[in-house]
């Protein structure tokens, strides 16, 4: 398995990726053209692939010169409860090896959460109504040596 870094080119891929999550009360997609070319444009996204399968998509975005923030990671659900996430969550840390301080947002009743924690992730906080969907989410972070 391998991340490979999306860049414009790949909006349609990453539209098509962020359209398995329409209607989950459990995940703040993207839905349109627009919103995927401003979040290629923000963030560092990397299109998860699987031999020839592109599985799903990751990415983070740069807080401060030590400290990351994990904004997406989705896995398509054909491909979910296979250890995709975990890869993809392990292949990613490697890239972020030099922040100290490593952040995310899930909401309560997402399985995610429970992969989060297992890499250490601790809750900081919860937000009420956080992307203006309604649902909370969970602040959580993860110290690195």
């Amino acid at each position: 398995m391998e991340l490979i870094q999306a860049t414009t080119k790949d909006i349609q891929t990453l539209l098509e990726i962020e359209k398995t999550t329409i209607g989950l009360k459990l995940y703040s997609g993207y839905f349109n053209e627009k919103e995927v070319e401003e979040y290629v444009k923000k963030s560092i996204v990397f299109l998860i692939k699987n031999n020839k399968d592109i599985v799903g998509s990751i990415s983070y975005d740069v807080i401060g010169s030590d400290h990351a923030d994990i904004s997406d990671l989705v896995i398509k659900q054909e491909f979910q409860k296979q250890g995709f996430g975990r890869k993809a969550m392990e292949l990613l840390f490697e890239k972020l090896r030099d922040h100290k301080k490593l952040s995310l947002c899930v909401h309560p009743d997402n399985h995610a959460r429970k992969l989060y924690e297992s890499f250490g992730f601790k809750v900081e906080s919860r937000k009420e109504n956080y992307f203006g969907d309604g649902e909370p989410r969970l602040i959580m972070t993860k110290q690195q040596d």
